[in-house]
Parts: C-alpha cells; structure tokens; sequence
C-alpha cells in the first residue's frame, strides 16, 4: 500500500508553530498532488530577558504570544487547524483567575544547581527512574518546581493550574487548559502509565489538582479566539523532539534517529519503555511519544557549544565555518560536550579551551579549530549512545537517521557515519513542523495514521546518504572513553 492510499484527502492545510529555545517559525503545511508542500510564514527569535528582581533567565512568553499571533494573521491561505511544539521541561503557573503567577523561568538558569541532589538523597534514583523511566537532568521540571518551591512556595500556594509552555500557548489560542502526554513525560513527574505520579508530586509539596489528567498527541482542543479564530486548535506531539520522532521516516525498529538542532536527541523508537537498572545506569529516558510509544533516547548537547562558538566570535556565516573546520585536522581535540560546564558558560569559547587544558588535549584556539572539536567530539558522543542503545535492545543498529536543521551540516552527518560505522540517512530538515502537521492532519481525519504520515513525508522530500569511509583511530576512541570516565568519577550519570 502506498502512501498515496492512505490518505484521505487531497488537499488541506494547517499552521505548526514550532518553537526552539533559539528561534520560533510559523510554518504552513498542505498536502497538494500527493506530497507535502511547506511554507514557512514567519521567524522570530525565542525572546528571553533577565528578571530584575530575582536575576532568573526567563521566557518572554507574551512576546512569543505576540509572534505566533502575528503570524498566524499573516497567513494568506485558508487554513483548518494550528498546533504548537516546543522544548520541554519549562513551565507556567496560572491562578484560579487564570492569570500568570510567578515567572516562566528558562530551564538555563542555575537556580536548579544542587536540587537533583538533593532530591535523590531523600528519595533514591532507582525510585524515580522506575516511576518515570525519564533520564536524570538537572533542569528537569521536578527539580525546578523544587527550587520553587524552596525559593518562592507562594508561587506554588497561589497556583492553580500548571501548564508547558505548548500548552499555555494554547490556552491563550482556544482558551482551553491542557497538558498533553509527551511534553508531560518531560518533567520527570509523569508515571510510565502516562499518569501523574501523585508520590512524586508530594515529594516536593505540589498540589494534586495542580496538573490536569495528560492528553493524547493529536487531542483537538477547541475552537480559536482572537487571530485564531476560525482554526481548531489541535495539541501535537507538544513536545519538539515528540513531533521530530514522528516526523521522521523510520524505515524499521532497528533504526536509530537524531533529531538535531541545538540538542542532538538520539534514540529508538519503542512500543515498551526500556526502564531497567542498565538504562537507569546509561541514564536513558523514556520519554512519551505519537501513538502510545516511548522515545528512548539520551539527550546530546547538539549545536548550542557550536551556536554559542559563532556568537563569541562574531562568525555569521555558518556555511563558511563548517567549510573550515573539515580542512581541519580530524580528531585533534576532543571533549565530553555533554560535561554541565558546557550547559551555559559566559564564555563557551574560554568553557572549551580550559576543558582542554585540564584534559591535556590540544587547545583549539581558531574558530575552525573549536568548531572542529564541537563536530569531531558530537560524533564521538553518537557512538557511544549508538553502542549504548544496542546494549539496551539486544542487537545491532542498521541505520541513522539524522533529521532537523543540523541534518544539513554534510561534515557531521559523514562523522556521525564514520564514527558509528552505520549508513546515515540525512532529512528531512523540517522534522519538528511535519510531526506537528502530521498529527493535526490525523486529528483531521485527512491522514490515516503515523505510518501513512511517515510514509507520506518519506515520498515528499529528498534524502542524502552517507556511508562509512573512515574508522576512527583506536587511540581517540581511548581519549574519549577517558574522559566519561572522569565524569562518571564525578558522580555525574553516564554521558
């Protein structure tokens, strides 16, 4: 059956907006002829600001609200639905008046430091992975609630109603209050049966009726008000690497995928959670996905070393950058890019050369020399979680496919291959936009289900392959695995 077959309609268009902690875009999806045809209406860059009375990191979520209005205002076309996919683990907290309490914090901001400790000597890791299967992060949202909770509880005593910020973009577009499934398995308080861990939640004094039971991917919310008056409103995959996962067309379930923009998010594609002593080890999570399937997957810290990089340096033209980096000596430094001193240093260019003084490694000091380092030691980051997933599942891998914005950047998609020994199969880039566009069009009734949405995005847009050409020297790989050691001397969970 081809895809073509499966679907029920022609023609029909929706909005995703699909937000990134760096940029947000508007993009409208149709199927015309077959195929999906995206235009993107708008971009904006994700606004933060730094509160003057407490210093925290925080969202501009009205600003946001302001963006996706705007945009969706903009749209020419006749258009049924509009959904909309962010990071995860950010929140906001309503009233019972339904207005902002507190501050919409970013997960960036060190007021978590020491709070995943603390919590795991009162209640033991082995506890809370096997309530949550979700890896352990310091910024994950039990922890921020946690700090809240400490620094602020009459945030938490006003609160009555605890949204993500996908689901307080949408109350603001229908009105209506939601928490939807994937994002929700986020913030480590989700249970594996897609419940509310009510242990959990009283373990940092939350109120149980401060979350709401969590929806399914594709749940159409309501009609919309204001500029979105006109669309139904339709909850995706809320969270953007959900959406990445279901827009990606995996080909079998011994198919790897990394969703690659700012986090580089690796995993499988599951129909059971894998939550045992060796995964809590590893540290995977198992986060919630379209369909009732769990994203095992560990979390890489992707293009923000590399995003940071360009901004110190003042170098604009990332084309250009990667360009001189492959000329570069391959492999001539390396680092733990998911290391907590790279979450977000003042300084990532000062972050990574004192990284490599005390690891005695090369001190990259040109900009094609660090970006080589992000790109070589991403690679090498790859391979480890790619041999740890074929542990985890009990068989090898045949394949990668890397999907989102750095999908683009041929250098690594060729390092990812050499370094994992896989074929690689690159695209789409707009991953995050067609989940999100996908699962609205099956809410709609147009697509039949994810497999048809795969199969669909799989005939609409080209793929690059990228075969093994170059194994890595022994001698790298034994840097490299020295310096997770380290970190797993540290205490750290394993990278």
């Amino acid at each position: 059956m081809t895809s073509s077959d499966l679907i029920k309609a022609d023609e029909s268009r929706c909005l995703a907006v699909d937000l990134g902690a760096g940029s947000g875009r508007v993009v409208l999806g149709e199927i015309r002829g077959g195929c999906w045809r995206l235009q993107e209406i708008g971009r904006f860059r994700t606004p933060t600001s730094t509160d003057s009375d407490t210093g925290y990191q925080c969202w501009d979520v009205e600003e946001i609200v302001e963006q996706i209005e705007a945009n969706i205002a903009r749209s020419s076309k006749s258009v049924a639905s509009v959904g909309v996919d962010s990071w995860g683990v950010d929140y906001v907290l309503l009233d019972e008046a339904l207005n902002r309490v507190g501050l919409p914090v970013s997960y960036r901001d060190r007021r978590t430091a020491g709070v995943m400790e603390d919590l795991c000597g009162r209640i033991s890791r082995e506890e809370i992975y096997s309530r949550t299967g979700i890896q352990f992060l310091t910024f994950n949202t039990i922890y921020q609630l946690a700090a809240c909770r400490r620094r602020h509880p009459e945030w938490l005593e006003q609160a009555s109603h605890f949204l993500m910020i996908p689901d307080y973009l949408h109350f603001r577009l229908c009105g209506i209050l939601s928490n939807e499934y994937t994002n929700a398995t986020t913030t480590q308080l989700c249970g594996l049966d897609g419940e509310w861990d009510s242990f959990l939640m009283k373990s940092i004094g939350l109120k149980d009726s401060l979350m709401r039971s969590p929806i399914a991917a594709g749940t159409v919310l309501g009609d919309g008000q204001g500029t979105a008056r006109g669309l139904k409103v339709i909850a995706p995959a809320t969270h953007d690497t959900g959406s990445a996962v279901a827009g990606t067309p995996l080909g079998s379930t011994d198919e790897a995928y990394i969703s690659s923009g700012t986090w580089s998010l690796m995993g499988i594609e599951s129909t059971e959670p894998i939550a045992n002593p060796e995964a809590l080890r590893m540290n995977f999570t198992n986060e919630g996905g379209v369909e009732g399937r769990f994203r095992i997957l560990k979390n890489i810290m992707g293009m923000w070393p590399i995003q940071r990089i360009c901004e110190e340096q003042k170098a604009q033209d990332f084309a250009r950058v990667v360009e001189q980096s492959a000329e570069e000596k391959p492999w001539r430094s390396v680092i733990n890019v998911n290391d907590a001193e790279f979450l977000n240093p003042p300084s990532m260019t000062d972050a990574i050369r004192e990284y490599c003084r005390r690891s005695d490694e090369p001190v990259p000091e040109t900009v094609a020399q660090l970006a080589r380092c992000v790109f070589d030691s991403l690679a090498l980051s790859y391979r480890t979680v790619k041999e740890q997933l074929e542990v985890l599942r009990g068989r090898k891998l045949t394949r990668i496919r890397i999907v989102g914005g750095g999908c683009q950047n041929k250098l690594l998609n060729q390092l990812c291959a050499d370094a994992c020994e896989l074929p690689v199969t690159a695209g789409p880039v707009e991953a995050s936009a067609l989940g999100n566009l996908s699962a609205q069009l099956i809410a709609l009734g147009v697509i039949e289900n994810l497999s048809a949405a795969r199969a669909l995005i799989c005939s609409s847009f080209e793929m690059h392959e990228y075969d093994p050409n170059s194994a890595v020297p022994t001698d790298v790989l034994a840097r490299f695995d020295e310096l997770l050691a380290m970190r797993e001397m540290k205490g750290e969970p394993c990278a």
